[in-house]
């Protein structure tokens, strides 16, 4: 039956905290993003630039919903042209923590994980 339309839309994993945080920025832009904002605040169009092969739909989803879930701030500056920026919250730098760990492990891993995918498909 679908949710009336006075009922709160559910949030990805909201019955188990892992799942929704993982859900969250297990996507493919999300660490990305978060990395890109590591050396400070960004506006829209250098965050499409360095992380590169993101469209401007997609990163405009993946900024809405890591501002939803509190890692980025955006900020809107009342200029004319209207100037808004991106930064890590305090939450949000915490993460950059555990990030960097699974980031290096990867990195450490990919070979041995690449060799497994090829023995796996060959079998």
């Amino acid at each position: 039956m679908p949710a009336k339309r006075d009922e709160p839309k559910q949030q990805p994993g909201a019955g188990c905290p892992v799942r929704g945080v993982l859900d969250r920025i297990g996507d493919q832009w999300s660490l990305l993003t978060l990395a890109a904002l590591e050396e400070g605040k960004k506006r829209f169009n250098e965050l499409l630039r360095e992380i590169g092969d993101i469209s401007k739909q997609m990163l405009s989803k993946t900024l809405k919903h890591l501002e939803q879930d509190g890692f980025i701030r955006r900020t809107v500056y009342p200029e004319v042209p209207p100037r808004v920026e991106y930064e890590l919250t305090e939450m949000g730098r915490s993460f950059l923590v555990p990030m960097k760990a699974l980031i290096g492990w990867a990195d450490r891993n990919h070979a041995a994980i690449k060799s497994a995918r090829q023995r796996y498909e060959t079998v």
